[in-house]
């Protein structure tokens, strides 16, 4: 009964004019990001980070979040109608979205993909609702070598799950942390790799740090790259709600999508992408005609579709009860709040209710503008991807500028943002991963007040870690990754070497 009473108060703060608003402009933006190539969620919430500041935490994290499951809607319109993913995690939706177009069947593929997502959405709110609050009373018991272990093993997970080289990855990770470090020691109040710059003594701001990695390295790959405007799929989209048969055909894949991609984004790593790209595979393997699959299978977009969905909101559950960002984008989600003074974890649900269901109202209220704006302004997204990209990206540069200038109205922002823009080009141009380093630029200094908390109780001791059985569980398993990741990676390296002394 608890439960129903705080969403009732949930929707009675989300149905302030203020906050509808909010929840409408991220909703709204998520999904023009989603229908937008190569922006992406991560980009768009850099560019809007300082816009926030200025609101009230709840308004804050309700655009933000509408800005992310949003962008889940909106990748799988440029999926089926262009053949490119609009976001990473709709990759999958290209093998049957596009196929479904060619065949003159893209409203189908559109609504069943709308339809999905809503679906999906709304029952992972509801686990987000069950699964919390438990969570969070058991995480009252967890102390600083918990965290530690669980920041350690967050890490790890997201390095291991690395697309690209484990070894790069971990850099990437040692990086962050070694960013997040840079201004003042917290305890002895000693400085850190300021070199002597006044402006560095309070660190590097979450914001241009972000900004200039993802919005401004975007403008440079993007003007290096040439892109020319992709080509719309000339077919006239009509038949927008599934027919009988399709619903029939999708009404498992999506139940079956909307648990797998809940608790996989629960996992730290975890999230949309792996969901979809599992959805997929399970789907092909149930299916009874798996050849039809890549060749326009309406389950090859229900599945995948209703899983990145679920996944976006699974990812909430660690952030607002352990206080610990599963992906890139719940890490800032988490500077968002810390920013306000609100300190997500175990908590954020007896001290901030209002902004804990505050925000799961929100997301029931996004999910269904998700819908309207998703089957009805088709036409208008069209008319979107038709943008030169020599248009769009002068503005992003522009609101770039804008943004870092405005948090604090220093240039120095200003600088440090385009010092990371070629930092993000540089790492994107040789193939590095930037989420490792967000992440760790974000949990660096919760770890490192992690460690020294420990080992204040330890009396220095490092055995701390390992006679608390949580702490210790989440030890080993770090341990266990980290080894049987780096392993093979050195195997390969040594393989290599022989090979090229022969030739």
């Amino acid at each position: 009964m608890d439960v129903f009473q705080n969403l009732i108060s949930g929707f009675s703060l989300i149905l302030q004019p203020d906050n509808l608003f909010f929840c409408f402009i991220g909703v709204f933006i998520g999904t023009l990001i989603g229908v937008l190539p190569g922006i992406g969620p991560v980009g768009a919430m850099s560019l809007l980070l300082p816009a926030t500041y200025k609101v009230s935490p709840l308004a804050s994290v309700i655009m933000l979040a509408g800005i992310y499951y949003g962008a889940q809607y909106g990748g799988s319109t440029t999926s089926i109608l262009v053949n490119i993913p609009g976001e990473s995690s709709t990759v999958v939706t290209c093998l049957d979205g596009y196929q479904m177009a060619r065949q003159g069947r893209a409203g189908p593929a559109l609504g069943i993909a709308a339809f999905g997502s809503f679906i999906a959405g709304t029952l992972a709110l509801i686990g987000l609702m069950l699964v919390a609050p438990p969570l969070a009373s058991i995480a009252l018991r967890f102390g600083p070598p918990e965290y530690f272990s669980l920041m350690c093993l967050g890490l790890t997970i997201l390095i291991y799950l690395a697309s690209g080289s484990i070894i790069r990855a971990i850099s990437m990770a040692a990086f962050g942390v070694m960013i997040g470090c840079i201004g003042q020691d917290p305890e002895t109040g000693s400085s850190r790799f300021v070199f002597g710059i006044p402006d560095l003594l309070d660190g590097i701001g979450l914001a241009p740090f972000v900004m200039g990695l993802f919005g401004i390295s975007e403008v440079f790959i993007n003007i290096e790259q040439s892109l020319k405007g992709s080509k719309i799929l000339e077919t006239k989209i009509k038949g927008l709600l599934p027919n009988w048969q399709d619903w029939k055909d999708s009404i498992k894949p999506i139940l079956r999508g909307s648990v797998l991609g809940f608790f996989l984004g629960i996992l730290p790593g975890g999230g949309a992408v792996i969901s979809s790209f599992a959805s997929y595979a399970i789907e092909k393997k149930a299916s009874k005609h798996p050849e039809k699959f890549g060749k326009g299978a309406i389950e090859g977009v229900a599945g995948p579709e209703a899983a990145n969905n679920a996944a976006s909101e699974g990812a909430f559950v660690p952030l607002l009860t352990l206080g610990i960002p599963p992906n890139v984008v719940m890490a800032l989600l988490l500077g968002a709040l810390m920013i306000h003074g609100v300190t997500p974890g175990p908590l954020l649900i007896p001290k901030h209710p209002e902004i804990f269901w505050g925000v799961i109202a929100s997301m029931y209220l996004g999910n269904i503008m998700l819908l309207v704006l998703n089957l009805p302004l088709i036409g208008i997204w069209v008319q979107v991807l038709k943008v030169p990209y020599k248009v769009l990206f002068p503005l992003i540069l522009l609101f770039c500028l804008i943004g870092a200038y405005s948090i604090n109205n220093s240039t120095f922002d200003v600088a440090i943002m385009m010092v990371f823009g070629v930092v993000g080009y540089l790492i994107r141009k040789y193939k590095y991963e930037g989420a490792p380093m967000v992440l760790a630029f974000v949990l660096g200094p919760m770890l490192e007040n992690s460690l020294r908390q420990s080992l204040l109780l330890s009396d220095g001791s490092f055995l701390i870690f390992f006679t608390r059985p949580i702490s210790a569980g989440g030890m080993i398993v770090t341990f266990l990754m980290l080894i049987s990741c780096i392993i093979p990676a050195f195997r390969k390296k040594r393989e290599e070497i022989p090979m090229e002394e022969t030739t």
